[in-house]
C-alpha cells in the first residue's frame, strides 16, 4: 500500500484487515490522522540519503522528491530535514493537481520528470530511488530505472520489477550508474 494515495489504501487496509463493517476508509484516514501528526515530525532520513543527496547536488545532478504524501505530511516528514531538502530543483506530491492517480500509475514520475530547468527530462535518463513495490512499478510505469531500497521486511517476491536493489542507500554505487563517484 505504500506509495498509493491515501484513499486508496485506506480502502485496500479497511477491507483486507475485515474492519470494514466498524470502520469505513474515511473514518480509518481521520484515525490515522492523529498517529501521523505524533510520528512524522519525528521521521529520520534513511541510512545513506544525505550523503547521496550532497554528493549528487555538489556535481550539478538535477535532482528532485516526487512523493505520494501529501504536502501536510511531507512537510511534518521532513520539518527536521528542511536544509536537505533544499538542495531538490522541486518537490511534487501527492495531492498536486497533475498526479492524478496514486502509484503504481507514472503520474507523480512524469510530472517530476517535466519540471526540471530546461524542460522536460527524457524519461530514460532518469533514475529513481524507491522503498515500495508500487513506487517502483510507477517508476518503471513511466519508463524510468529504478533503485530499490526496501524494508527488509518485504519478500524478495516484491523486488523483481526493480534494476537493482540494495539493503541501504550506504550500499549505492554512482558508477554503477554513470554518475560521478562518491569523493571521499
Amino acid at each position: 500500500m505504500m506509495g498509493k494515495k491515501a484513499i486508496e489504501a485506506a480502502r485496500v487496509f479497511v477491507e483486507e484487515t475485515g474492519i470494514h463493517e466498524v470502520l469505513t476508509p474515511e473514518e480509518f484516514l481521520v484515525e490515522r490522522e492523529g498517529m501521523l501528526q505524533s510520528m512524522f515530525p519525528t521521521s529520520e532520513l534513511m541510512p545513506g540519503a544525505s550523503r547521496l543527496i550532497k554528493h549528487l547536488h555538489a556535481n550539478g545532478i538535477p535532482i528532485c522528491v516526487a512523493t505520494g504524501s501529501h504536502k501536510r505530511h511531507f512537510e511534518l516528514k521532513t520539518q527536521r530535514h528542511g536544509e536537505l531538502f533544499s538542495l531538490m530543483h522541486h518537490v511534487v506530491m501527492g495531492d498536486d493537481p497533475e498526479v492524478k492517480h496514486g502509484k503504481p500509475s507514472p503520474d507523480i514520475f512524469l510530472a517530476a520528470g517535466k519540471r526540471f530547468e530546461g524542460g522536460p527530462i527524457d524519461s530514460q535518463n532518469i533514475l529513481v530511488f524507491e522503498d515500495a513495490p508500487s513506487g517502483v512499478a510507477a517508476a518503471k510505469n513511466a519508463g524510468m530505472s529504478v533503485v530499490m531500497v526496501p524494508d527488509p521486511r518485504l519478500d524478495v517476491s516484491f523486488h523483481k520489477a526493480a534494476d537493482q536493489v540494495l539493503s541501504s542507500l550506504l550500499d549505492f554505487n554512482p558508477d554503477d550508474w554513470g554518475l560521478p563517484h562518491f569523493q571521499e
